[in-house]
């Protein structure tokens, strides 16, 4: 009961908030103030969710500057999660084109000024990525889920290279980040989020200088291997706890099963 009054307190503010940032980015260029409204859309959900977020790594990082982060993807909550994790940037979202048809999520996408790609056409793709370079000039940097969608199992699936065309062109840093546990607390095809720990480990970011769209398979390696080495394999996540300085629950055991 409880849950579905928190569902209802979700749906009461997301209908608003996708409205509102539909109407305020239609004269938002870049998205930027619009993107407060996500912050605050967000927040809820991770609240209301009972998420906590064990976040590490941010001390790497220049707040002041632009980055490409290139991240594993697990789960439906990680869109909250970074944002949430990630507050000292702007973020927009690479992304494939089909979401803008999802109601309001969709539309506010759209407004928002979040990248779509268009998969099956080379040259709309083309433009997206010079779309995403605009967005990176004007001070936003751009979140990439390299794997195209969601993975399971605690194991990465095979990267696009989008993303680090993307970097290379723009000539900005990426940044691997791992997220672990946000597939145990919502699994694929799950409609009920569980209470508990999600871990976002920020790693150091890899300079794209000496890189070409030619040789993209050795960086994409790269930031590969420094997302997997801090991915933790859902059938050790008791464990995992332990070291993280939490305290295995009820509602935080769910970490030894399977992941999104």
């Amino acid at each position: 009961m409880l849950y579905a009054l928190k569902l209802v307190v979700v749906a009461l503010i997301t209908i608003p908030a996708a409205l509102l940032t539909i109407f305020v980015g239609l004269f938002d260029p870049h998205g930027k103030h619009v993107y407060a409204i996500a912050r605050f859309w967000t927040w809820t959900i991770v609240t209301l969710g009972g998420v906590s977020l064990k976040i590490d790594g941010l001390g790497r990082l220049d707040p002041s500057r632009q980055y490409v982060f290139i991240v594993n993807h697990e789960s439906n909550i990680d869109i909250p999660v970074l944002v949430q994790s990630l507050t000292a940037y702007q973020l927009r979202w690479l992304a494939k084109k089909e979401l803008l048809r999802v109601p309001f999520f969709g539309w506010a996408m759209w407004a928002s000024k979040h990248i779509t790609v268009d998969r099956g056409d080379h040259l709309t793709a083309l433009d997206s990525l010079q779309k995403a370079k605009e967005s990176i000039r004007a001070g936003i940097s751009i979140v990439v889920f390299p794997e195209g969608t969601r993975s399971s199992g605690g194991t990465l699936l095979p990267f696009k290279k989008g993303g680090f065309l993307l970097a290379v062109q723009a000539g900005i840093p990426i940044v691997p980040v791992t997220i672990n546990g946000s597939g145990t607390l919502l699994p694929a095809g799950a409609w009920r989020l569980k209470r508990g720990t999600i871990e976002v480990v920020v790693g150091d970011p890899v300079s794209v200088e000496g890189y070409r769209p030619g040789n993209l398979r050795a960086l994409s390696e790269c930031v590969r291997s420094a997302i997997e080495k801090n991915l933790r394999h859902p059938s050790t996540g008791m464990q995992q706890l332990s070291r993280l300085g939490l305290k295995p629950t009820s509602d935080n055991a769910s970490l030894k099963e399977g992941s999104i």
